[in-house]
C-alpha cells in the first residue's frame, strides 16, 4: 500500500524565515501597486532590520560596531540622503559580503573587514551599499513587481535570506522561489556612488576597484569565501576598469590628501580576527539570537 505523504514539518530555519516573510507580507501588500514614499521606505527598512537582527548572528562588540558606524556615517551624511537615520551593523560571518536594506540600514560581514588590506577598501564596499540606498534601487525593484511577488522579493533581495549567512540560510519555497538581484545598471550606479561617497569623505576611491580585484583573485583560490558576494554583486575585470575610468576622470582635489589607510582600521581588523570563530552555517541559520 502506498503511504500517504505528509507536509514537511517546519525546521527552525524555515520557521524563522517564514516569520520574516509573513511579517513582510502584511506591510508590503498594503502599499504595492502604488509608489513607495520615503516614509514608507524607512518603515519597511526598520521592519526588515528588526527581523534580520534576530535571524542573523551579529557582532555586538561596541568598539567594532562604533568604528564601522563612524566610517559609514562619514560617507552617508554627505550624500543627498544624509538626513536618513543611517544604521550600520556587522554580521558575524566569515564570508566576504555586505548588503543594504531600504531606508539606510547597512550590514557588513566580518569577512569583509578581515579580508580588506586597507581602510579605503572597506570604505569602498560600504560606500557602494550606501549608493544602493541613495539611488533607492531596492524600492524601485519593489515598485516593478506584481502584488503577489512583492513579499518574497523583499525577503530574497533586501535581506539576502534566500542566499545565506554564508550560503546556507534558505527559505523553503521550492520551485516558486524568486531569484532577485540588482541589475547591472543598478550595480554600476552603486559603484559610481561608492566612488563619490568615499571621495567626498576624504577617502581614496581607489579602494573600491582594489577590493574588487582582491575578490576576483580570491575567487580563484577560495571560491566558497566569496561565493555570496559574487552571487549578489556580479564582478569581472570590466567592472574594475569602469570604476577606475570614473576615478581617472575626476578633477584633482586641491590641497587635499585622500586617506588610504589608518591605524584605527588595523586595530579594529585585529580585534575582529581575535573574536571566536563565527557560528557554523547551520547554527547561523536557525534564527536564534546569539
Amino acid at each position: 500500500m502506498r503511504r500517504r505523504s505528509h507536509p514537511r514539518r517546519l525546521t527552525r530555519r524555515s520557521a524563522a524565515t517564514l516569520v520574516i516573510a509573513v511579517t513582510l507580507v502584511a506591510g508590503v501588500l498594503a502599499i504595492s501597486g502604488c509608489g513607495i514614499s520615503e516614509d514608507q521606505e524607512r518603515s519597511l527598512g526598520a521592519s526588515d532590520a528588526a527581523q534580520i537582527d534576530t535571524t542573523l548572528p551579529l557582532i555586538h562588540d561596541s568598539v567594532i560596531t562604533q568604528y564601522v558606524a563612524a566610517l559609514g556615517s562619514s560617507m552617508a551624511k554627505l550624500t543627498s540622503r544624509g538626513d536618513l537615520d543611517w544604521r550600520f551593523a556587522v554580521v558575524n560571518s566569515s564570508e566576504v559580503n555586505a548588503f543594504a536594506l531600504p531606508g539606510g540600514f547597512i550590514y557588513v560581514n566580518r569577512g569583509a573587514i578581515e579580508q580588506a588590506d586597507r581602510e579605503d577598501e572597506l570604505a569602498g564596499i560600504i560606500g557602494h551599499e550606501i549608493g544602493h540606498v541613495v539611488r533607492r534601487h531596492s524600492v524601485q525593484q519593489l515598485q516593478k513587481r506584481e502584488k503577489g511577488e512583492v513579499a518574497l522579493v523583499m525577503l530574497c533581495t533586501l535581506t539576502r535570506a534566500c542566499r545565506t549567512v554564508g550560503g546556507q540560510v534558505a527559505i523553503d519555497v521550492g520551485a516558486n522561489a524568486l531569484a532577485a538581484h540588482y541589475s547591472q545598471h543598478d550595480e554600476a550606479e552603486a559603484d559610481s556612488e561608492g566612488v563619490m561617497n568615499t571621495r567626498r569623505a576624504g577617502i581614496d576611491p581607489e579602494g573600491l576597484p582594489s577590493f574588487f580585484e582582491k575578490l576576483l583573485e580570491m575567487q580563484k583560490q577560495q571560491p566558497t569565501a566569496v561565493g555570496a558576494f559574487f552571487s549578489t554583486h556580479p564582478t569581472d575585470a570590466s567592472r574594475v576598469a569602469a570604476t577606475r575610468r570614473q576615478i581617472a576622470s575626476l578633477p584633482p582635489t586641491p590641497g587635499a590628501t585622500l586617506r588610504r589607510d589608518s591605524a584605527s582600521f588595523h586595530t579594529i581588523q585585529e580585534r575582529v580576527r581575535a573574536l571566536p570563530a563565527p557560528p557554523r552555517p547551520s547554527q547561523a541559520s536557525s534564527g536564534q539570537p546569539r
